[in-house]
């Protein structure tokens, strides 16, 4: 699981590290400042959720697995746009591996054992 959580928080680096590009191209070219500063915020929120996300997978909170797999379908939905219609496989492709790998981890064993109320050797929780 811990795992899992460091590879969604990369991702909401990996979305605040854009995000901060697309501002500066904002400011410094010569394109729609207003439309790149709208999606420039849409991105921050969506990587700030990211970073929360993981953090509380990290820390153990049971409600945080359901946003992660949403966000991991979320992300593979784009992903296979990028690598098909968009036909840019050299990013879709990656990105779409790693957001598989993210699944897979969250719906292991272990994981799903820790889930519903074991810890995540697989011991049953008191309580």
């Amino acid at each position: 699981m811990r795992v899992a959580a460091a590879m969604v928080c990369l991702q909401g680096g990996a979305g605040a590290a854009v995000t901060l590009v697309m501002v500066l191209l904002a400011v410094t070219g010569d394109g729609d400042l207003g439309a790149a500063l709208v999606a420039a915020g849409f991105l921050a929120g969506c990587a700030a959720t990211l970073l929360l996300v993981g953090i509380a997978l990290w820390r153990g909170a049971h409600g945080a697995k359901t946003p992660a797999v949403v966000a991991q379908l979320l992300l593979l939905g784009s992903a296979w746009y990028a690598a098909g219609p968009s036909s840019q496989p050299q990013y879709g492709v990656p990105a779409g591996l790693y957001c598989v790998a993210v699944l897979l981890l969250l719906f292991s064993a272990p994981v799903t054992r820790w889930s519903y109320g074991g810890d995540i050797s697989g011991e049953r929780r008191a309580g």
